[in-house]
């Protein structure tokens, strides 16, 4: 098989194009031929050494893929060779050929490519968290979307939009009109505008019910000052650090002498709620994640969940693609193809 090996922390260079056997599934496992493999911003952070769930190198990122399966493990139902499926992956996602537990794999829908399929389940589910599980958005609400303009950014959109939100979003203003298409009712050029003054203006002052915020450090500050009472922020990430030029382990040193301190009375007294996310972090809830994915895939059917894919790379140019997504360039999933 193929697979796209991490050799050390760095740039892009860092990923080299490998050939190792193909594995056996072990028992309760079904074996995929990737077609498509996901790209995530952990992904990035891991070649970075700013990722601490990575696992020692030199390995194999990726969390997400889609293919068919060609054998199953022992306990496993053999009808499942030969089907197309999507699949969650505890890192080893960059590999033509991976095996996966039966219970993180799921049928594909017909209507997607594989390309789309693969995806959908870390930014869906990680939306879908966000949102819907902890975020507790209804209709009528206001949400802000932050880095609106990444994969899981769309998926926001498109889940806020199902739920009937008024949907605002940050990024930078090569991709308002496409975001706008996609459902946001309000964009703002993070780069140019103070958000917050935007925010104020478009809520009246109130604040927004529900903010996503992956930046980190300082900028969860200035989210949590924009919510309303009862306002809730979903804290994802800290994507802040990766584009600092420090090196190594400083970014995120700088990024956490940043972060705020939540104390319990200050946020009694303001009505406010704050909530941490990690979709990596939940591979022991498997049944709880395996339902909201079957309902995602069931709103493919539905037509409100919309993968949309910016850029296929293959995989011999995955340093092309961590360097496109890095540069800011993607609007929406990108994707290495097989």
């Amino acid at each position: 098989m193929k697979q796209i090996v991490l050799v050390g922390r760095g740039g892009p260079e860092k990923l080299e194009v490998r050939e190792a056997p193909d594995p056996r599934p072990g028992a309760g496992e079904v074996r995929i031929r990737v077609r498509a493999s996901g790209i995530n911003f952990a992904d990035i952070l891991a070649r970075q050494g700013l990722y601490p769930d990575a696992p020692p190198l030199p390995t194999v990122v990726g969390y997400e893929v889609s293919g068919t399966v060609d054998e199953v493990g022992s306990g496993v139902d053999a009808n499942w060779i030969g089907k197309d499926v999507v699949a969650l992956t505890r890192f080893g996602g960059y590999s033509d050929v991976v095996c996966v537990p039966r219970a993180q794999v799921f049928d594909k829908p017909d209507a997607l490519s594989y390309e789309e399929a693969a995806g959908i389940p870390v930014s869906y589910l990680t939306a879908w968290q966000l949102l819907v599980v902890m975020g507790s958005l209804k209709p009528g609400e206001t949400v802000l979307i932050h880095n609106m303009g990444s994969g899981l950014g769309l998926a926001a959109i498109d889940i806020a939009r199902h739920i009937g939100a008024t949907i605002y979003g940050t990024a930078s203003a090569g991709k308002h009109a496409f975001l706008l298409e996609r459902g946001a009712h309000e964009v703002i050029d993070y780069r140019t505008t103070d958000w917050s003054v935007e925010v104020d203006r478009l809520t009246e002052g109130k604040g927004v019910a529900l903010i996503t915020d992956p930046l980190g450090g300082s900028h969860w500050k200035k989210s949590y000052r924009a919510l309303r009472a009862t306002g809730r922020l979903g804290m994802f990430g800290v994507s802040t650090a990766s584009s600092s030029r420090l090196p190594g382990s400083l970014r995120l040193g700088k990024a956490a002498a940043g972060m705020p301190l939540f104390h319990p009375v200050a946020l009694l007294s303001a009505n406010k709620a704050v909530f941490g996310v990690n979709l990596g972090h939940m591979w022991g809830e498997s049944d709880m994640v395996a339902g909201w994915m079957s309902t995602l895939l069931d709103a493919v059917d539905d037509g409100w969940v919309r993968p949309h894919v910016d850029r296929a790379f293959a995989f011999d140019d995955v340093r092309d693609a961590h360097a496109y997504i890095e540069d800011r360039r993607s609007a929406g999933k990108v994707v290495l193809t097989t």
